[in-house]
């Protein structure tokens, strides 16, 4: 998650994603105090404090690198963005300690995903909301395409998320997860980037920072080679750029009442 690629792709992410997601915070009301964790450089808890003017944010990676570029790039907002190191698995905070938990494309990056929402959910204050963006791969489809999309998300990350340990169908059981943890109000809204929506142009750059920076560790744990990802990940890019032809991403934002 630390290369550059990730970096580009979470920006091209957020650029595509926010203007959809940005109306479901409205429901929260005016919390006092936010955590956004696996914040990355940061580019959500800014929007997040910028959306939310009274509140305190604070932003929750591993990664120092890019810990390291948001409070540099978080540097106008003043004391009210801090940003800390921290395990999303024994978070360092108290119970209750938030009135808003955020948790944005991560769970399909670790292991026992669950884990992470209930130390979500623990550090929400009772009565606050937490809210989750959980991606879910096999929720997208892409026409005109020379090859199977369908098989290429099947073999290839689906199989190498399972071969080292994460899971990228994480999107769908979320609901439950929540639920189970005795959360209330739990509900479901789809941010739909397709290209109608979303600028074909930021919808191609985030496959393309996946093509470059996930070939190899694909082809490395799936019966997949290198050239095989390759051209399949052009093969999405060129749909999304064809004037003619339709690609669409439904992504899962799954928010409750702790």
């Amino acid at each position: 998650m630390a290369d550059e690629s990730m970096v580009r792709n979470l920006a091209a992410q957020a650029q595509a994603i926010w203007p959809q997601e940005m109306p479901l915070f409205g429901r929260y009301g005016e919390p006092a105090t936010i955590l956004d964790l696996g914040c990355g450089t940061g580019e959500i808890t800014r929007r997040l404090a910028r959306l939310f003017t009274g509140a305190q944010v604070t932003g929750v990676d591993l990664e120092e690198s890019h810990l390291n570029s948001a409070r540099k790039l978080s540097a106008d907002l003043g004391k009210r963005v801090t940003y800390d190191s921290g395990d999303a698995f024994e978070l360092r905070y108290t119970d209750g300690t938030f009135d808003l938990a955020v948790c944005r494309h991560m769970l399909q990056a670790v292991p026992d995903a669950h884990l992470v929402v209930a130390e979500l959910v623990r550090v929400t204050r009772p009565g606050g909301r937490v809210h989750i963006l959980a991606e879910d791969y096999s929720m997208m489809h892409f026409y005109p395409t020379k090859l199977d999309a369908d098989e290429f998300w099947r073999l290839g990350p689906i199989t190498f998320a399972r071969n080292t340990g994460s899971d990228l169908r994480s999107g769908r059981k979320v609901f439950s997860w929540l639920s189970e943890l005795g959360c209330k109000e739990v509900r479901v809204d789809y941010v739909v980037l397709d290209t109608i929506r979303v600028e074909r142009e930021v919808f191609a750059r985030i496959w393309e920072a996946w093509r470059d920076g996930y070939s190899d560790v694909i082809a490395g744990n799936t019966t997949l080679t290198r050239q095989q990802v390759w051209d399949y990940w052009n093969d999405m890019i060129a749909a999304i750029r064809n004037p003619n032809g339709y690609a669409c991403w439904q992504v899962p934002i799954i928010s409750a009442v702790a």
